[in-house]
Order: structure tokens, then C-alpha cells, then sequence
């Protein structure tokens, strides 16, 4: 990542850099602009990123006269976090407001080996897929890299792992939050980097994981700078069911989205990697057998694991959650088949931070959110003045 050219300005025209997104890389460009030696940058990365603090006059190891230089264009400011949920279940979901007012959402999911961090990557999302409560909060912009990462930092925080003696409560990330990330490429790439970062978080490759609904030039794009883990998001088996659950669709089919997704792993080094394979099951909308059966047949070619997940309902959705057996026999079928297939179990629900219920609070620029609204007092009226009709007392004649 090149360095904002923002700060070759005076510190006085323009807000100062938020240094929580800058790379090592970047902060020593930064420190080199100032007369400076470049591995001043990792000492800075190491302070924000392993250690948790954000003021540059406790990082001893930098001069006093450099600290205040170094203040002049740049700070360490962390989003805020708005409010903060626990489930029953052990799910955490934060609320954070971001530059501008508008607020996001991000959530941690506990397992028995691990801890899975789901980030957001844009406030809203454009893309509005049918079945996911984000999209119909509309759109309002992307997230800076020290947004996204921001989220990694408040977790961290939240659960004492700058304390080195600490256990390691975050051990995957998943850009599954709100959003698109593919679409928010550049700050997305560099917000992943961070997490790599052996001299910040230090996650694995593979367990970091990006997941798209198929913006597939960026797609293409991503094998080229990144090798994290890849999830994509189908929840249809055909073109003609696709287009009506994700839009994007429209624009670039299945059969263009899956070769995209097999030549992403062909330019991973370990050729043992596979994709994961994200399907939402919808009651009588895309889980009957022949769906199971066409699934098969798109990912023949595709080295990838399927992970079904059963969907939970929002306000005003029309949507139903997939029953049991049809959730089985779904699954048999692509066992059957030879696929390795895993039920997301959901989590988080009693505090709406399951799959697909993340929201928010999006100052929307698209009036999707308005429109929504819209549809759901008109139908809230609709079904009032049924219940009224029905609770009259009917008059008896003769």
C-alpha cells in the first residue's frame, strides 16, 4: 500500500492520518518523509497492533522529540463502540459507530478450539441480496482499512489479548460482516495484510477468510495479492433462481463466478486448498432435492467443501427457515455425492447476530431503506385491518 498522499501536506489543511490502518510498510514510508529510518514503522505497527496502545506518548521506544512529531500528522483513533451484546450461547455482537454517524456491526462467535471474529467491510451493502437483513438497510460507504482492522483491535481489547499471559481468544477472522468486501478491494487487501502481519495479529492465512457473492473481476484481482482462505456465497444452483436471491447475479453467472473461484485456488502455492461453498436453505425456495442435485452438478469440477446454513429470519422477511428434513435430505444428497458438507449451527440469534441478520444503523444514500420501511408498514397496515375485519362480530339474520 503506497502512502495517502494526504500527508505531504501541512498537518494544519487536513484531519491527521489515522495510523490504525497504515501497513509497516507505509508507516515507514511515513517516517522516512520525515528524515527518519523505516523501522521506526514496525515499532509503531508492534504498539498499536500487539500491545493495544493508542497513545503515542507511551510508546517509550521512539523519542520523545519524534513522538511529537510524529503527532502532528498522525493518531491512533479506534472506532467507537457503541454497545456491546452477549448471548446465551456465548456469541458477542458489538455495535460501532464510524466517521459520518452512521453505526456497524461486527460479532464473535466461540467454539470449543476456537474463536471466529466476523468483520464488516462497508456500512450497508449495495448489493442487497433477498434473504439478508443488511442489504435492506441500504448503503453509505466503504470502510477504511483502519475501520476494518479497527474491529480486529476492539475485539482483541475486549477480551484482554494485548496481555501477552492472556490465552488467544480471536483466532479467525472472517470478512462475513456487512457488506461486500470485494467490492471495498483496496482497503479490504490492506486490512487482511495487518492481520497476516507477523509484527500485528499474526493470523494464519487460513484463518482468515474472505467471502463473496461473486464480483468477479476483483475476484480475479485477489489471487494476485492475497492468498487468505475463500468462501463463496451461492445459495443458488441455477442462474435462473440465483438472479432473483443475489443480483449480482445478473451480471456475472454462476458458470463465470465458480471458473473465477477454481482460478483463484489454481494460483494458491498449496494446491491442497479448497473453497468453501456457502448456501443458504430457504423453505421451498432452494431446498428440494433437484436443488441438492444441481448443486452437485455446478461444483463438479471445484475443489471446495459445502456449508449449509439454515436461514434466520429478520423483520418483515418473507423468507422462512428450511425444516429439518429438508435440511437432511439436502445434505444426504450431497454426501451421497461425494462432497464434504457441514451445517452452520446458528448462533447468536436471541441477540439478532446470526447469519445474515447483521443491520446496524446506515444513513442510507440509496432510499433503499426508506422503501422497505415503506413495504413493511403498509404491509403491518394491511394485516391490521384483517385482523380487524376478522375480530367484528358477525350479525346474525332471521
Amino acid at each position: 500500500m503506497s502512502l495517502e498522499p494526504a500527508i505531504s501536506v501541512t498537518p494544519s489543511e487536513i484531519d491527521k492520518v489515522n495510523l490504525l490502518g497504515l501497513s509497516a510498510s507505509s508507516l515507514g514510508d511515513l517516517f522516512e518523509q520525515m528524515g527518519e529510518k523505516r523501522f521506526r514503522g514496525t515499532q509503531i505497527l508492534k504498539w498499536i497492533h500487539q500491545m493495544g496502545v493508542c497513545d503515542l506518548d507511551q510508546m517509550t521506544n521512539i523519542s520523545k522529540p519524534l513522538r511529537a512529531r510524529l503527532a502532528e500528522l498522525g493518531e491512533v483513533r479506534i472506532p467507537e463502540v457503541v454497545s456491546c451484546q452477549d448471548s446465551v450461547d456465548g456469541t458477542r455482537k458489538w455495535l460501532i459507530r464510524v466517521d459520518g454517524g452512521s453505526c456497524i456491526e461486527m460479532v464473535y462467535i466461540p467454539e470449543r478450539e476456537r474463536g471466529t471474529l466476523c468483520v464488516s467491510s462497508q456500512i450497508g451493502c449495495a448489493l442487497d441480496c433477498a434473504f439478508c437483513a443488511t442489504g435492506k438497510q441500504g448503503f453509505n460507504r466503504d470502510l477504511t482499512a483502519a475501520e476494518i482492522i479497527g474491529q480486529v483491535w476492539i475485539a482483541a481489547d475486549s477480551f484482554n489479548q494485548f496481555d501477552v499471559a492472556a490465552p488467544r481468544r480471536v483466532t479467525n477472522v472472517v470478512m462475513m460482516g456487512m457488506g461486500e468486501p470485494l467490492m471495498n478491494f483496496d482497503n479490504v487487501v490492506d486490512a487482511m495484510n495487518l492481520m497476516l502481519d507477523d509484527n500485528a495479529y499474526g493470523l494464519s492465512k487460513r484463518r482468515v477468510t474472505l467471502s463473496t457473492a461473486g464480483v468477479v473481476p476483483a475476484l480475479e484481482k485477489l489471487g494476485d495479492v492475497s492468498d487468505v482462505s475463500l468462501a463463496i456465497s451461492l445459495h443458488a444452483p441455477t442462474d435462473e433462481l440465483r438472479n432473483q436471491l443475489v443480483p449480482i447475479n445478473r451480471k456475472y453467472s454462476l458458470d463465470e463466478f465458480v471458473a473465477s473461484a477454481r482460478r483463484y485456488l489454481e494460483k494458491m502455492p498449496d494446491k491442497r486448498r479448497k473453497i468453501t461453498v456457502e448456501y443458504t436453505l430457504m423453505d421451498q425456495v432452494n431446498d428440494r432435492s433437484i436443488h441438492a442435485k444441481q448443486l452437485a452438478e455446478l461444483l463438479r469440477d471445484l475443489p471446495c467443501k459445502i456449508n449449509l446454513i439454515p436461514f434466520n429470519p429478520f423483520p418483515g422477511t418473507d423468507f422462512k427457515r428450511v425444516t429439518n428434513t429438508a435440511l437432511n435430505r439436502f445434505r444426504d444428497i450431497l454426501h451421497r455425492d461425494g462432497y464434504t458438507v457441514t451445517v452452520r449451527t446458528t448462533r447468536g440469534d436471541d441477540i439478532a447476530a446470526a447469519c445474515g441478520q447483521l443491520a446496524g444503523q446506515v444513513n442510507d444514500k440509496t432510499r433503499r431503506q426508506a422503501r422497505y420501511k415503506k413495504r413493511l408498514e403498509e404491509r403491518e397496515g394491511e394485516h391490521s385491518q384483517a385482523l380487524d375485519r376478522e375480530s367484528r362480530p358477525i350479525k346474525v339474520i332471521g
